[in-house]
């Protein structure tokens, strides 16, 4: 694991130097959005209040920087969503595993991002908090309420089980992002056409023909 890490956060790096990493974090009101935002940027567990607007902070992670949106989840300020859209390279969507009477509400709400324009490059994070609590909804439950294996092959997608009073789900998670994007990064450069690949990655060329072998193992 040790390897594998280093490994890709020198290809993480290599391709997202200099670059912000637009997060924006969505879900419903009450699912713990803003607590698992500080708990990343400040390593405790802080008093929240609901959020009207939103919160944004930038939160460094394995020399990943990701600039994180929490957007306020309450049923008039959805239709705000979607001002938040633009450059997104990652949406997180945060569920109460403990909030049963509205999973399909929930569901809902994820149904449509998933039909926006503006997202459909982006990959998608759902952390499954409050796992702590005894009557929490399984990440395999909440998988099957919010129909996320029907979702279409091309959208890039994983469920976390997270806690983020106990700081439990939410590395794992943030792990699986770097992996993606990076993968995802090296994948578009390796796909563009022959002119653009001469041209774009002449200074590339050395380092994906040694490294390219084997990030294959971590994408197969």
């Amino acid at each position: 694991m040790g390897n594998r890490s280093s490994f890709l956060g020198r290809i993480f790096g290599r391709f997202y130097k200099n670059r912000e990493i637009r997060v924006i974090m969505c879900g419903l009101d009450a699912a713990g959005k803003t607590t698992i935002l500080y708990k990343l940027k400040l390593g405790e567990v802080i008093t929240t209040i609901p959020t009207i607007g939103f919160n944004v902070e930038t939160v460094s992670y394995k020399n990943v920087s990701l600039t994180a949106w929490d957007v306020g989840g309450r049923d008039k300020i959805r239709p705000l969503w979607r001002h938040y859209y633009q450059n997104t390279d990652v949406l997180i969507f945060v569920v109460d595993s403990n909030d049963r009477d509205r999973v399909d509400e929930c569901r809902e709400e994820l149904g449509r991002f998933m039909t926006e324009d503006g997202l459909q490059d982006c990959c998608v994070l759902i952390l499954a908090n409050k796992q702590d609590l005894p009557s929490a909804m399984s990440t395999e439950e909440i998988t099957e309420k919010l129909e996320l294996n029907k979702l279409p092959p091309t959208r890039t997608w994983h469920i976390q089980g997270a806690s983020a009073v106990k700081g439990e789900g939410l590395y794992e998670g943030l792990d699986w992002l770097k992996d993606t994007l990076t993968a995802k990064e090296v994948v578009k450069s390796v796909s563009k056409p022959t002119a653009e690949v001469k041209d774009s990655l002449t200074g590339k060329k050395g380092f994906l023909a040694s490294w390219f072998p084997a990030l294959s193992n971590y994408l197969t």
